[in-house]
């Protein structure tokens, strides 16, 4: 949504005539939201760090445990929906989320396992292309993992690895920059690794651009999607990246610890000779129950798997991941984009010059999170917002963190922060 557009949602009426008008208005209902002792109005903003719960989730599990219950082992069989394939149940949906082919896509693991897994296999090191690129500021499991399986090649994390850095005074990445630091450094590069937003600013990265030059100078390159996947229009293979990882208890609404998710280009899908850590779940599935000496691997995403999948964590998910299929990702971007412009609109219209926004202006650069920074603020601020009804996040020193989830919140939301918001800093 521009300014022009916003303008003329101006009062909490307008906003609940707009939502009136909003085609997606009715998936709000399918969500659980916090139910405070009080009656006051709840916005949730947090969707960035765990997603509401979808009503039908329970009966999806209740359906597992009901099976597990009465069939026991026969359930990975004669269930309703048998657990011996249940992860494929996922596969096409979570496939459509980020853009990808059903070969290229698995549901497994948690986010940081599947990255190093993922490393296992694409950082390969060598005298010559030893360096990995990440954004300074990425998040912290993404440092240690990465800087792990640095010293795992018994190499030096401050000689292997390449930080971008915003330029002074400025709190996000120029794609100029990014691409700059590649072409010179692109011989010494073994891997590119950049979260598709980062978790902090709420940036998101060129991906398409940063992959093409990536490969002009012969880098791997992959993406953490965690702050992504069900927040923007996702083209993983199209774009050409050659791996990704994610988590679904974020946008995707998996529920705490959900298991996450990894894609791997199909052209990689049939490299056997790509060194991996082997399990039995990753075994081509004709042979597997034969139990041979041998590991031979699944063509395609489904074989990095190592263990047979969590069916109670899977059942949350497949209950969320019908909701965006039934939505559609490129509805529910529109509807992102206006609500997250509308927000930066009632934002700049607070008359304190202490906040500013640190995520970028041009929708094309961001997903639904607004970092808010508020100067010389500290925790007690969020703890007022909180007191509020306002689910929102504080991170050291002095951001808040909000994002209206297009599945579930609403143009009254905005305008309820909005006005929570300019009266605790009018404190």
């Amino acid at each position: 949504m521009n300014p022009s557009q916003a303008q003329n949602i101006s009062s909490l009426a307008d906003a609940e005539r707009a939502d009136a008008d909003d085609p997606l208005r009715t998936f709000r209902e399918r969500f659980h939201f916090p139910r405070p002792s009080n009656e006051m109005d709840i916005v949730y903003f947090t969707g960035n760090s765990l997603g509401l719960q979808p009503k039908n989730a329970r009966a999806y599990v209740e359906q597992e445990l009901d099976d597990w219950s009465r069939l026991a082992v026969d359930a990975h069989l004669h269930a309703k929906h048998p657990w011996l394939p249940y992860h494929e149940f996922l596969t096409e949906q979570m496939a459509a989320i980020v853009g990808a082919k059903p070969v290229e896509t698995v549901v497994m693991n948690s986010l940081t396992v599947n990255l190093h897994l993922m490393m296992v296999s694409f950082y390969r090191p060598t005298k010559e292309r030893y360096k990995i690129v990440i954004e300074k500021g990425a998040f912290p499991s993404d440092q240690y993992a990465i800087g792990s399986q640095i010293r795992f090649h018994n190499a030096n994390p401050i000689e292997s690895l390449i930080e971008l850095t915003p330029r002074d005074g400025e709190s996000t990445l120029r794609t100029e920059d990014i691409v700059e630091t590649i072409e010179r450094d692109g011989d010494s590069i073994a891997l590119i690794l950049l979260g598709g937003v980062n978790y902090y600013t709420g940036q998101a990265f060129d991906v398409q651009t940063i992959t093409k030059i990536g490969h002009r100078k012969g880098c791997i390159v992959g993406f953490d999607l965690a702050h992504a996947a069900g927040n923007l229009e996702l083209e993983m293979h199209n774009w050409d990246v050659d791996f990704a990882v994610w988590c679904s208890y974020k946008y995707l609404n998996g529920g705490p610890g959900a298991v996450g998710g990894a894609f791997v280009h199909e052209r990689h899908a049939r490299s056997f000779d790509l060194p991996r850590f082997a399990g039995w779940w990753g075994h081509e599935k004709e042979t597997r129950f034969l139990m041979g000496p041998e590991f031979k691997p699944l063509a395609g995403a489904e074989g990095w798997q190592i263990s047979n999948p969590p069916i109670l964590q899977m059942a949350a998910l497949r209950a969320s991941l019908e909701i965006f299929e039934e939505a559609g990702m490129p509805a529910l971007r529109a509807k992102s984009e206006k609500l997250t412009g509308y927000l930066e609109f009632l934002i700049d219209r607070i008359a304190d010059d202490r906040i500013s926004i640190v995520t970028p202006r041009d929708p094309a650069q961001r997903g639904c999170q607004l970092s808010i920074r508020v100067k010389n603020a500290d925790r007690s601020l969020h703890e007022r917002i909180v007191a509020r009804g306002v689910y929102a996040d504080w991170r050291e020193p002095d951001v808040i963190r909000v994002a209206p989830a297009p599945l579930y919140n609403s143009f009254k939301d905005v305008s309820l922060f909005a006005t929570v918001l300019a009266e605790c800093l009018s404190r």
